[in-house]
Formats: C-alpha cells, structure tokens, sequence
C-alpha cells in the first residue's frame, strides 16, 4: 500500500522568524545574504541601529564574533557584494577560478 501525498519536510536549523517579530533583524543580521541595505528597506532600521540591537542582545563573544564576520565578509553591503561578483564572474570567464 503506497502512501498518499506524504512529503518529508526538511527542517531548517534556524528558520526565518516572522517580519514583525523583534528576533528577525538578528535573524536577518547573521544571515550571509541579507544585507544591511534590505534591513533598512524591510524594517526601517539602519546599520547602527542593528549594530546596537546586536550589541544588546548576544553575548560580548558573541559580538566580536558577528563583528569580525560582517567586518570580513563582502556581502553584507550591496556595493562590495555586486564589486566581489563581478571579481568573479570575470574571474570565470577568463578560466582563471578553475
């Protein structure tokens, strides 16, 4: 007997919470491909502001190490994010990233 419309559903170990909820900007903060300019557009809440909302609520370890992540990752803004693209979409087309 085969059963009948059953799907697995596959968890995410931190799924998105709600828009209105006040754990979505840190949410959205440690999410790699959200950047701070759709936080502002989405919410209203500038860098700064999450910077500060990040301070309060994590641990100073925490902190640092969100910090130090955003700090080095390209992709938190949108103008580093599109200049490290087009790196390497250039990249690729040359065969030089192989």
């Amino acid at each position: 007997m085969k059963k009948k419309g059953h799907r697995p559903v596959t968890r995410v170990k931190n799924p998105e919470p709600k828009i209105e909820d006040p754990d979505w900007v840190i949410w959205a903060a440690w999410a790699d491909r959200i950047t701070f300019e759709e936080i502002k557009k989405r919410t209203g809440r500038s860098e700064a502001d999450v910077i500060k909302i990040m301070r309060r609520s994590l641990k100073p370890s925490s902190f640092r190490l969100w910090r130090k992540r955003v700090h080095q990752k390209s992709i938190k803004h949108r103008k580093k994010f599109e200049y490290s693209r087009k790196q390497i979409s250039s990249k690729i087309k040359k065969g030089d990233y192989l």
